[in-house]
């Protein structure tokens, strides 16, 4: 406001220093001490009816509220769009988790290969038929002897 430094300071108390005295200079600065405090609780005064007036205090509660209100807003987008990813991600494992069993009902190229190979020792045991391989004997126990049959290919 105003630009008042040391020298115009020092010359404004050799001024006062002169006109009014050595005697009734205390006396006088404590005199304008208390009118500067009363002008400063006046005008505090003053504003502080001004901002009551025009509800400052109010605007500035309310300019806080729609803050927050645009904050909670703003945090409860960001967790609906969590919440939709997450529905999402649950429902694509839903559906994987269904098309399993129709996958495991069709056979990979891998099972169709392993199903036109002939079985690994057939062709090297002379056998034509890998069906003979069931009349093969089985070891008998003695003890249980009517129990089990001798040929599992012939009846006896």
């Amino acid at each position: 406001m105003f630009d008042i430094g040391f020298p115009e300071l020092l010359l404004i108390s050799v001024v006062a220093l002169v006109v009014i005295g050595p005697e009734k200079l205390p006396e006088t600065v404590r005199t304008v001490a208390l009118w500067i405090g009363r002008l400063k609780r006046s005008l505090s005064n003053i504003r502080l009816e001004l901002e009551n007036e025009i509800g400052a205090d109010e605007i500035r509660q309310q300019l806080h509220n729609e803050n927050i209100m645009k904050e909670l807003s703003d945090t409860k987008s960001e967790l609906e769009d969590i919440i939709q990813n997450a529905d999402d991600s649950i429902s694509d494992a839903k559906n994987s988790l269904k098309s399993i069993p129709s996958q495991l009902a069709t056979p990979s190229a891998d099972e169709k290969i392993e199903d036109t190979l002939e079985p690994v020792g057939v062709a090297e045991s002379g056998i034509e038929n890998p069906t003979e391989l069931d009349a093969v004997e089985t070891p008998i126990d003695d003890q249980s002897n009517d129990a089990a049959p001798k040929l599992s290919g012939s009846s006896t």
